[in-house]
């Protein structure tokens, strides 16, 4: 299966069939423009305009954004609940999370998460090979929130969004926060958008924080 960061909290999914998921498509307000693609399908995590632009997604896909599980062409995704903020949506209100099966691959994207890592997240979510984890704060969880999640999902890969970079209008902390909390080993920069990856790639028995460098 194939991921490519378009930015912020959006990602283009892609299984070996072709059948494509995005999540989060935003706004240009961000300060930048996302990028033209297409899909089956897109979820949204809630209702802010850098998270539910979908008007210029191609390819007539089909809207997700509720509670529950779907399947698009053979593709499962399950969401669940999660607040965004660390006073039970008081002052921003309810997220979604998705899990998605690609591939035999499980990947997750947090959304924007704003609530402290807790079991009932952690066992709703696991296993996750992928996570998709806002590290920027202000709106979402920080750096170091976002550390615990991965010790307590202990995926295979970590990939972060939601983080200020050189285009942002948005106020978020840089990237460089969170990366601070990981061995050099640990991370890989990846040239241009775009990973790949096998079930086979996966053997449980570490941790990679991978950077796509094209909005950095």
């Amino acid at each position: 299966m194939k991921i490519q960061w378009l930015g912020h909290s959006a990602f283009r999914l892609e299984e070996s069939t072709g059948t494509a998921i995005v999540t989060d498509p935003y706004h240009s307000y961000v300060g930048f423009k996302m990028p033209e693609t297409t899909a089956d399908a897109v979820t949204i995590s809630h209702n802010h305009r850098d998270h539910n632009f979908t008007g210029e997604i191609g390819g007539n896909p089909d809207i997700i954004q509720g509670l529950g599980a779907f399947e698009i062409k053979g593709i499962h995704i399950q969401s669940a609940k999660a607040y965004h903020d660390n006073v039970k949506g008081a002052e921003r209100g309810e997220v979604l999370v998705y899990k998605f099966r690609m591939d035999g691959v499980e990947v997750c994207h947090l959304g924007d998460i704003g609530e402290d890592c807790n079991i009932r997240i952690v066992e709703t979510i696991m296993p996750v090979n992928v996570l998709l984890i806002p590290v920027g704060g202000v709106y979402t969880i920080d750096a170091e929130q976002a550390k615990e999640y991965v010790d307590k999902i202990m995926p295979d890969v970590v990939i972060p969004m939601h983080f200020r970079t050189q285009d942002s209008n948005l106020e978020l902390d840089k990237l460089s926060d969170f990366l601070e909390l990981f061995d050099d080993d640990d991370i890989v920069y990846v040239e241009g958008d775009t990973v790949e990856f096998d079930r086979a790639d996966f053997d449980g028995e570490s941790t990679k924080v991978i950077v796509l460098e094209k909005f950095n």
